[in-house]
């Protein structure tokens, strides 16, 4: 991981946070079971440009099919809950207490939200982030069964299409958020990105 770490203790409040987010930091623990956690500065930035998605025929097909209900902030707290648990992908994650304290306290503010699929009365599959402005922050999102956070994204990206959102920041690209037309920005241009979204009156999610 390429960018600027420093340790901070469990003192940080919402509102700091939010001023991270705002010039472009974020934070993140060394485990689960670490109370530490420090702010990351990425000198490349994952963004998912709104207006260059691309959702494979596959997914499409399996969207039409509508395998789960999809909500949206029914159950934050859970949501983070399993993004945090291990997966067959990661043994450990970065979404400490601290973490789930803060962020549980950025939803009951209005700057953190969850998009949710659900199987009848089981949560599935879902993600979580924060919105500043006219920009989403994607945190974390978890899956239990085949596509439940791809459609996930595909009902998030639709939303903020449909909202006014400019930017979409998914902090780092991965295989699979390329599938989808993530791209790498170096840090400056992420940073003007980032200031035109944070100038705008803030949207509602």
């Amino acid at each position: 991981m390429i960018g600027r770490r420093g340790r901070y203790y469990p003192t940080i409040t919402p509102d700091i946070l939010l001023r991270a987010y705002s010039i472009g930091l974020f934070p993140m623990a060394e485990s689960a079971d670490d109370p530490e956690i420090f702010w990351v500065e990425p000198e490349v930035r994952g963004v998912l440009p709104l207006d260059d998605f691309h959702v494979s025929r596959s997914l499409a097909k399996a969207i039409r099919k509508k395998p789960f209900y999809i909500r949206v902030n029914t159950a934050f707290d859970r949501v983070i809950d399993l993004c945090a648990e291990p997966a067959a992908d990661r043994a450990n994650t970065w979404i400490n207490a601290t973490i789930r304290l803060l962020y549980s306290e950025l939803h009951r503010m209005g700057h953190a939200h969850s998009v949710e699929a659900w199987e009848g009365d089981e949560l599935v599959g879902g993600l979580y982030g924060v919105s500043l402005g006219s920009a989403f922050f994607g945190e974390s999102m978890f899956s239990r069964r085949t596509n439940a956070s791809k459609i996930c994204l595909v009902h998030l990206v639709e939303r903020l299409q449909a909202k006014g959102f400019s930017l979409l920041d998914t902090q780092f690209t991965t295989e699979h958020l390329k599938t989808f037309g993530a791209i790498d920005v170096p840090k400056e241009d992420y940073l003007e990105m980032l200031k035109e979204a944070v100038a705008s009156p803030h949207l509602q999610f």
